[in-house]
């Protein structure tokens, strides 16, 4: 049996062996009267949704918030480049916060400067307050995310607490779903104020659910290091500039713009600063050797390979659409089917969840997307949301049975290392979610851009002056003629990026495979050798 914790007469709780964190700065995890429970995971939801909710407002709304904030379209880019870059960065220090601090201090320490923020926004808006409070959700978004786990961590017992994980990652993704929902013109009544009181709605009912259904105590231990406040001063101005090079790239477009090959040189030499300083320390932040193990690097490569993947729902499928003169609040109907895929993804994620299944779960994730992005790739210029709901609700389920089994798979390498690892990794997965979407999004949408030239430029070099259809259109207007060539060749362009997709998951599917087949090689020829008759007699 279990040994029991007891409550002693002077009211201290005194917690079993097991119920003691796996690592300083988690919460321990006692068990939980139901109603208690219920309070984590509400606790949960609404931290995930302050997490991630805002800053998908504003990913989702770039031209309508560009007009609103009275910026050009490619000057609005830089709240999601900050947002990234600080989300990104965040964990080399947060972990280490929580293991000195605690938990509630720390998570006063992001909650209030945000709500500062947000309200400052209220009442002065501005693009560069605008700059800073997306700098400060980042680092928000970093911080809530790990409390999403710990909230959700005292609902299930020590067996099933990976399902708080799947449940943890899967919650966040239905933002951008939900956001994709919100009606623009309510968002945009009186400039962003209907954006910022959802903002600050979201963090003030965070920070009282917190203090309402309190975390258990954490294990404190002294973890800071000088050097890290030098690693965290090179890395943030390097993920900067590489998340604006990403997210500009494109609307600049790389080689008419110098200076975005210069932020991108510049990025890459504080990553190389960082690497020699980490690489040399006695206790580093990044553990460099390990990271660069073949087993994280596989990892960070599937998980990078699928969440660019993922991209093709995120742009591909919008692009199409506008290309189609859609906007936004006609497609509530896709995104509502969007998001209950979501939630079947992270349910069917969690039915199915065990150790041995990791790789193979990742593999029909795989599979999923590439057959998802197949059907895609069969649109037209008079397709419509209806015609997408079979392919779009197949890659939304792949996206969230993908993510929580790939950051378990990445924990548990973890755990076989030690706790020391877990900034290392958080990093690192961190950095793959947030580098892939940007990188995917870059990646795509310069396809994209190449191919509805390559297309333009093969059916202007096919129409005949003969043609009646051509002649019509002639006589119409060359300008309408332009306007029907562009459409039709920006939609092959968007086919050509689902096929791409199809063949990127495919070849990720295809590699995890050979991992797999590889490492039960590996497996039979030590069982073989462990049962030689030489291996017996030295034993």
């Amino acid at each position: 049996m279990r040994k029991q914790a007891r409550k002693p007469t002077n009211g201290d709780y005194v917690f079993a062996p097991h119920e003691r964190p796996t690592m300083p700065g988690s919460p321990y995890a006692p068990s939980h009267p139901i109603r208690r429970k219920v309070g984590y995971v509400i606790v949960a939801i609404i931290m995930a949704m302050a997490a991630s909710l805002s800053n998908a407002i504003v990913s989702v709304n770039t031209q309508p918030l560009a007009g609103a904030m009275g910026v050009t379209a490619t000057e609005v880019t830089w709240l999601l480049a900050v947002y990234v870059a600080f989300n990104a960065s965040a964990n080399l220090l947060l972990i280490k916060a929580r293991m000195r601090f605690g938990i509630p201090p720390v998570m006063r320490a992001l909650l209030w400067p945000y709500i500062v923020l947000v309200f400052s926004e209220l009442l002065w808006p501005s693009f560069s307050l605008a700059i800073v409070a997306r700098a400060a959700g980042g680092f928000l978004a970093a911080g809530m995310s790990s409390l999403v786990i710990y909230n959700l961590m005292q609902v299930f017992p020590a067996k099933f607490r990976p399902l708080a994980i799947v449940f943890a990652v899967g919650l966040p993704q239905l933002a951008t779903p939900i956001a994709r929902l919100l009606p623009v013109e309510q968002l945009l009544v009186n400039g962003q104020q209907t954006i910022h009181m959802i903002e600050l709605g979201l963090a003030l009912a965070a920070s009282a659910g917190a203090n309402l259904v309190r975390l258990p105590p954490t294990d404190k231990v002294a973890s800071f290091d000088p050097l890290d406040a030098l690693t965290f001063a090179l890395f943030l101005p390097a993920m900067l500039l590489l998340s604006v090079s990403l997210v500009m790239g494109r609307s600049l477009w790389w080689t008419d713009t110098p200076w975005l090959g210069w932020a991108l040189a510049v990025s890459v030499i504080l990553f190389f600063l960082v690497g020699f300083i980490e690489y040399r320390r006695t206790n580093p932040l990044l553990h460099l050797r390990w990271i660069g193990s073949r087993d994280i690097l596989r990892f960070c490569i599937v998980a990078m390979l699928v969440r660019l993947a993922l991209s093709e729902q995120t742009y591909g499928t919008l692009g199409l659409l506008t290309v189609g003169g859609l906007n936004n609040d006609q497609l509530h109907g896709l995104f509502t089917v969007i998001l209950f895929a979501m939630i079947g993804g992270t349910l069917a994620s969690a039915v199915l969840l065990k150790a041995p299944r990791i790789p193979y779960m990742i593999i029909a994730a795989s599979l999923i997307i590439a057959f998802g992005a197949w059907l895609d790739s069969f649109s037209s210029s008079l397709t419509r949301p209806p015609q997408l709901y079979l392919s779009q609700a197949i890659l939304a389920f792949g996206s969230t049975f993908f993510i929580g089994p790939a950051l378990l798979f990445g924990f548990g390498k973890v755990l076989e290392q030690g706790k020391g690892f877990i900034v290392s990794f958080s990093v690192m997965f961190g950095l793959s979610q947030n580098i892939g979407g940007l990188a995917g999004s870059a990646l795509l949408s310069t396809y994209q851009v190449i191919q509805a030239r390559a297309h333009s430029q093969s059916m202007y070099s096919h129409l005949l002056a003969g043609d009646p259809a051509v002649a019509a259109r002639v006589q119409g207007g060359i300008i309408s003629l332009a306007q029907v060539v562009s459409r039709e060749a920006n939609v092959a362009a968007f086919n050509d990026v689902a096929r791409l997709v199809m063949v990127i998951a495919i070849l990720t599917a295809v590699y995890i495979g050979y991992l797999i087949i590889l490492k039960r090689l590996a497996d039979r020829k030590q069982a073989l050798a462990l049962s030689s008759p030489t291996a017996k007699a030295a034993v």
